[in-house]
């Protein structure tokens, strides 16, 4: 993969961005922008869990079957999902179909309601792991990206201890990315 790549419009972009429409769309309005509200966030959890060992364009393309299968991403509404809806999520083939995955989400979704019911923020906790972004050079190449950092192996650990599942490291450093906890676009790209 290409460090930086030009698209049609002439603009430098990030090189996993590359010339697919949808990631185009992707990279240049939303990945690594800031997200703090705690909705939003959980559906960045949630989209992010169902991408591992699989491509980020499939779940760009189902995000609104997700979004209808998952009420909105509506934390309260997930919560309460029961047996049948897990068999029903089984049956969509407008999501990726993972039991674990999907009863992952509904105790994720406990676990959020659970953290708001205690007075606290889904946004504060994980805003917390943010580096201090004057400590994080522009990557130069995607090299220079990493795949963690002890910051989303620390992010991880604390969602775990509250009783998310399905955030290893790996998937807390790509939530880290896309909601803007750390910019990782690369040195010359337009969205920097």
């Amino acid at each position: 993969m290409e460090d930086l790549v030009t698209g049609p419009d002439g603009l430098a972009r990030c090189g996993w961005a590359g010339d697919t429409e949808d990631y185009v769309r992707y990279h240049d309005d939303e990945w690594g922008r800031p997200v703090r509200d705690d909705r939003a966030l959980f559906e960045k959890v949630t989209l992010e869990a169902f991408q591992s060992g699989l491509s980020w364009l499939i779940i760009l393309r189902k995000r609104e079957a997700f979004r209808a299968a998952f009420a909105g991403f509506d934390p309260a509404r997930v919560a309460a999902f029961g047996d049948a809806d897990v068999e029903r999520l089984m049956g969509d083939a407008g999501i990726v179909r993972n039991r674990a995955k999907i009863e992952a989400t509904i105790a994720n979704a406990g676990a959020a309601v659970a953290m708001a019911d205690a007075g606290e923020s889904l946004s504060e906790l994980l805003w917390g792991f943010a580096p201090d972004p004057e400590t994080r050079p522009a990557p130069q190449s995607m090299a220079d990206v990493p795949a963690t950092t002890p910051e989303s192996a620390a992010m991880a650990k604390e969602l775990k201890r509250r009783g998310f599942r399905f955030v290893g490291p790996t998937t807390a450093y790509a939530l880290m990315q896309a909601c803007g906890l750390v910019n990782d676009h690369v040195a010359g790209c337009c969205a920097r």
